[in-house]
Formats: structure tokens, C-alpha cells, sequence
């Protein structure tokens, strides 16, 4: 069936073609949503520019030469496009009409993503422009509003490659090979317009005090503030808990805690995933000017020597590395089912929680963490920065880091954050471009957030002497080999992961909370044998019974391991070429799951000191 549309049949009447079915139509921003606004997925006009040098011009007076159905990449089945070659400049036209209803407000057009470097002209003006593949921007587009028509919005996104730019397991190839993937280019999440007042709210920031049972809110100000009231509300369950107002005038930020009664606080955990609504009101002379609502979970992230603390207690966490890639949708999933899916496949096999790997998820994926008790260590895509053999990330990859940190900040499943993975470049004298890019990321991100632990980069290159975290990557397949590999860690010296020549790539271990974030990766398909082009780490095994048995000595090191507060087991699903998922690349499972999830299971040796108790979520990390 035609992706355009969807038809309806009653078993009583004829078959009846319906209105175009719109792609991800639900709302794409669920920690700060507003009840009116208007999805733009769905049907565009589409044109490849391979030279790169039209201009906006060229195309006044005709249609664009092909269609596409957004939100999915043009590379991408569900694009009804499916063109795969390097596509550096891409066009995208639509006609939309403005609700009459929105006559006098502010229009914003946002994209929740878009690859890589977007600018947006709305009826011919230049509205703006951004860079970065991963991240929301929005533009004001108001002003180049007619009262006589629709508005015809132009997108122009360009790719260019063999240049320095976050693309995360985009091939840089023609083909896909080892762990990277087919390329995404252009819109690949939502597209949406909603209607605001000059004087608006901004995201909130909700950071919570499991110790004290509060919420600090801060809600930044757009527009003029005299005048204006806040009022925020906390809701339990539906009821009203505690409701707070204030009144900013000339600041920018609205700051102000919310307590929690006694007997209505519930900690957020991965056994109870509890959350409270709140609920925004703007006042201005006594008129509601604008309204959201958000949610938060009480909860409280820790360090107590190697341990890491979720609301005071050790959680060993039982992390499995997801890529979050589609056979038909790419990087875009063909529907929000498709996002419940994988953290419920997770779960089912055993795993608490993950990392989301050189990759942005988008933000509907992280509100289902949150309701479903999802651990999650937010990263960056930033694999792309090596060009000639040389690792040189840009300063963009910073800025592009302080969206994700400022979109994401507030949700409760995130316990880590991670800003770039695998750098390897020996440690020298000589100050590099990537020794600054890691500090500065890292940095930035204990500047924005102060409670949250933060390894500098996962595996390989550390260049942050003394982070908050520590970790390493080892695809050793024989468990025996695995084990005395890892088996340093309680004597201060863990595995560390060198340059085959052993040319040092960090500094020195410094005592803090430590975990393996990559392991595993055991090769294994039903349909792909030696010489085919799909791969894994090491040998693959021989029997399904061999596979269970070297995953079980695997996971046992560290689960054996009192200094080992984690583990990231590689990987969810296989991704078209690499086959080591637990789950094939169309998610069925490739194993027993309830066998996986007994290996996991049984108690981790961190697990069973004693817990430090009353922690406040608030305090920094040491």
C-alpha cells in the first residue's frame, strides 16, 4: 500500500479512500508541550541538487521534480525516494496554510532534526539557518506571513562530505561496510508550526531533590516580562499537590521549587518509573498568554567511591548498546510503536537500560524511557571527525552538544552522559585539536549539568585527568581471556584500552567509578557464513549452545567484578552488515531471551554492599 495514504474497509460498505495519512503525527516535544500546534509530515515536494548551485530562485514558478514523504531521509524506503548515492544538497518544498485561528500570534516552524547544514525560506525570505544533524531549531516565520494565501516554505539541506562533521555510523563511503550505515540526509524527524505570544515560556529545566522531595524549576522568558505572571502547578496522579507562583519582571528566568508532600513522595527507578505532571500558566494583566505542561520523576544520581547510587542504593547497570536504526526507516523509526518496541525488547532480554549509540534519539524515544523505567547515557554522534587519518572535530561539535544537553536536560531515564566515543590519538606533549574538543565538551557538560556523571569519551582516547567516569572497550571473545583481561580493577589498574602498537591513548586511571561499556559484539546469523559480507567480533560461534555459554562467561566478569558498577553489551540488533544483535535487524529475537535475562540476572558483586542512603540529586558529582 502507498505510504501516502491509508485506506478503510467495513465489511458493510464499499472501501473508502480517507485523508493522506501523515507519518509520526503524534506530538514530537512530549516535556514541554503546548495543546495547539499543527504537523508538517507528510508529502513534500522533492529535488536533488547534485552540483550544489541552485538558489532559491531557480525555482520560482515550477514544482520541485519529485516528491518525498517526510519525516523519512531521502536514502530511505519510507522516503518513497530510496536513493542512496552521496547526496550533498537537498530541496524540500510545501505549501501550508495558517489556521485563521492563530491570526495575531507569533508562528514558529521547528525541525526536530534535519543532516546537516539547513536553510529555511518562507514565501521567498529568508527565515534562517542551522547547522547540525541531530538536534530541534525553530524559526520565527511571522513576518513573511500574506494575509492572502498559503505560505510556501523552501528547505534547502546540504551534506557535505569529506569534511570534519558529526555524522555518528553514517558510511563515508559509497557502500555500507564494518559498523557503518546507509547515509541521512536532509528532514529525518518532525517538522511542525505552532502559534506563540511575543511574551512566551521557554523549555523548563526541572532538576529534582530527591532529598529534600522537591523540584527546582527553572523557566526561561521569551519577550517582554513586565507585567507577567507565572504560575506552575504539580500533580500527582491527576491531583494537585503543591502550586506555586511568581512574579519574574525584568529577569529572563522564572526560578522557583516545588515541595512535595510526605506522603506523595515516590521515587523514579527502573522498578517504579513514578512521574508528576506540572503544568505552565503565563499571565499577563490577568489574560493566560501561554500554557504547557511538562513532567519530571524524583529521583537522585550518585557517587559513593566505585559505586554508582540511583536514589541512594548501588543499580548495577545492565546497559545493551543501541544504534536505533531501521531497515526501511534508517535512522527514523516508521512509528512510534517501533520506539516502545526496542525498550521493551531490551527489558524482556534482560537489560535495564542503554546506551544510545553515535546517535541523537529522538525525544519521544527518551519520554518512553521515562515512563517505562529505562536507564539511558545520552551521547553525541560525532564519529566523522577523522578526515586523512586525522581526528580534528570542530567547534560546531560543541555547540551541537549544548542543544542535545539543553533538550534533554530534564528527563529522568538519563544517568549519564557520554559526549564522544572512541577518539584514539596517542597522548603526547603537544596539545591537539581533540584534547581541546574533549575538554571543552566535557567541561561544558558539567557546566550545564551539575549532577549527572560524565565520562569524556567512552573507550580509548581520555584526556579529562580525573572525570567523573572511567571505561573501556574490550571485544575479547574468549571468556577466559576476558576475565583476566578485566580482572585489575581492585587493584587500581583496569583494563585500559591501548593502540595495538601499545601506544598510550589516555591518562591514568584515577580511582572513580569504572565500567566496560562495549563488549560482547559475538557474531552471530542463521543465514550468513564465513565470507559474506556480515561480520561480528571474533569467531563465530559454532552452536547456539556456544553462544549462550561464551555470553555467559562474559557477562559473569563483570558482573564477578566489586569494582565494576556497569556493563554495555553490544548489541540490541544486528544493523544491516553487523550481525552480533541479540535481535535480527527486523527485531525478532536470535536466542532464548529469558535465558539471557537469568545470565544477567543473578546479583552483581556491587550490588551487595551496603547502600548510602539520603543522597540529594542535586549534588555534583566528585
Amino acid at each position: 500500500m502507498d505510504i501516502a495514504s491509508r485506506q478503510t474497509t467495513n465489511s458493510d460498505v464499499e472501501t473508502e479512500v480517507v485523508a493522506p495519512w501523515v507519518p509520526r503525527a503524534e506530538y514530537p516535544r512530549p516535556q514541554f508541550a503546548r495543546a495547539d500546534w499543527l504537523c508538517l509530515n507528510g508529502e513534500w515536494e522533492f529535488e536533488i541538487d547534485r552540483k550544489g548551485l541552485r538558489k532559491p530562485a531557480h525555482f520560482e514558478g515550477r514544482s520541485l521534480d519529485s516528491a518525498i514523504m517526510v519525516p523519512f531521509a531521502p536514502e530511505s524506503e519510507l522516503s518513497g525516494v530510496g536513493i542512496q548515492d552521496f547526496l550533498e544538497t537537498v530541496w524540500y518544498r510545501r505549501a501550508v496554510d495558517i489556521p485563521v485561528a492563530w491570526e495575531g500570534m507569533r508562528v514558529l516552524l521547528h525541525f526536530q532534526a534535519c543532516d546537516h547544514d539547513t536553510t529555511v525560506w518562507a514565501n521567498g525570505r529568508e527565515v534562517g539557518r542551522h547547522r547540525g544533524g541531530f538536534t530541534p531549531f525553530e524559526f520565527d516565520i511571522t513576518d513573511a506571513i500574506n494575509d492572502d494565501g498559503p505560505v510556501i516554505i523552501l528547505v534547502r539541506a546540504q551534506d557535505e562530505h569529506g569534511v570534519p562533521q558529526a555524522r555518528g555510523k553514517q558510511s563515508d563511503r559509497s557502500e555500507n561496510y564494518e559498523a557503518y550505515y546507509t547515509r541521512t540526509t536532509g528532514i529525518w524527524q518532525t517538522v511542525w508550526l505552532e502559534p506563540v505570544e511575543a511574551t512566551r515560556l521557554s523549555r523548563p529545566r526541572i532538576t529534582p531533590n530527591l532529598y529534600e522531595g522537591e523540584f527546582r524549576v527553572e523557566v526561561p522568558l521569551i519577550g517582554p516580562t513586565e507585567g507577567v505572571e507565572l504560575e506552575v502547578v504539580l500533580r500527582d496522579s491527576g491531583a494537585e499537590i503543591a502550586r506555586r507562583t511568581i512574579r519574574p519582571g525584568s529577569g529572563s528566568v522564572a526560578d522557583l521549587i516545588l515541595p512535595i508532600p510526605a506522603d506523595r513522595r515516590r521515587s523514579w527507578s527502573p522498578a517504579e518509573p513514578h512521574l508528576y505532571d506540572i503544568d505552565f500558566v503565563l499571565r499577563a494583566q490577568g489574560r493566560v498568554i501561554d500554557r504547557a505542561s511538562s513532567y519530571a520523576g524524583l529521583r537522585s544520581i550518585a557517587i559513593d567511591g566505585k559505586r554508582m547510587l540511583l536514589n541512594g542504593e548501588p543499580l548495577f547497570q545492565r546497559l545493551v548498546l543501541d544504534q536505533g536504526w531501521y531497515p526501511d526507516g534508517l535512522m527514523t523509526a516508521p512509528t512510534e510503536a517501533d520506539l516502545i518496541r526496542d525498550i521493551e525488547l531490551a527489558q524482556d532480554a534482560g537489560f535495564n537500560g542503554a546506551r544510545l549509540h553515535q546517535k541523537v534519539f529522538e525525544e519521544r524515544f527518551l519520554y518512553h524511557a521515562d515512563r517505562l523505567g529505562y536507564l539511558v547515557w545520552g551521547e553525541f554522534a560525532d564519529w566523522g571527525a577523522r578526515v586523512s587519518g586525522k581526528q580534528t572535530p570542530t567547534p560546531s561539535f560543541v555547540a551541537q552538544w549544548v542543544e542535545v544537553l539543553e533538550r534533554d536536560y530534564s528527563h529522568p531515564a538519563i544517568v549519564g552522559w557520554c559526549p564522544l566515543n572512541e577518539t584514539f590519538e596517542p597522548l603526547t606533549d603537544e596539545i591537539t585539536v581533540l584534547d581541546d574538543v574533549t575538554h571543552a565538551m566535557y567541561r561544558v557538560t558539567k557546566a550545564i549539568d551539575t549532577y549527572r556523571p560524565v565520562v569524556d569519551a567512552s573507550g580509548y582516547s581520555h584526556r579529562v585527568d580525573g572525570a567523573d567516569v572511567y571505561d573501556s572497550h574490550n571485544y575479547e571473545q574468549d571468556p577466559v581471556t576476558f576475565a583476566q583481561e578485566m580482572d585489575g580493577l581492585a587493584d587500581g589498574k583496569p583494563y585500559v584500552n591501548t593502540a595495538p602498537d601499545g601506544t598510550v591513548w589516555s591518562v591514568p586511571y584515577r580511582g572513580q567509578p569504572y565500567f566496560c561499556s562495549e563488549f560482547g559484539g559475538i557474531w552471530w546469523s542463521t543465514t550468513d557464513g564465513p565470507g559474506t559480507e556480515s561480520w561480528g567480533y571474533g569467531d563465530a560461534p559454532r552452536t547456539t549452545e556456544e553462544w549462550y555459554q561464551r555470553a555467559d562467561g562474559l557477562f559473569s566478569a563483570l558482573l564477578s567484578d566489586p569494582g565494576m558498577f556497569g556493563y554495555c553489551f553490544t548489541q540490541l540488533t544486528d544493523v544491516f552488515q553487523e550481525k552480533n544483535g541479540v535481535f535480527t535487524f527486523d527485531r525478532r529475537p536470535k536466542f532464548d531471551l529469558a535465558r539471557i535475562r537469568a545470565i544477567q540476572n543473578r546479583p552483581a558483586a556491587i550490588e551487595l554492599g551496603s547502600p548510602v542512603l539520603h543522597l540529594s540529586s542535586t549534588e555534583p558529582s566528585d
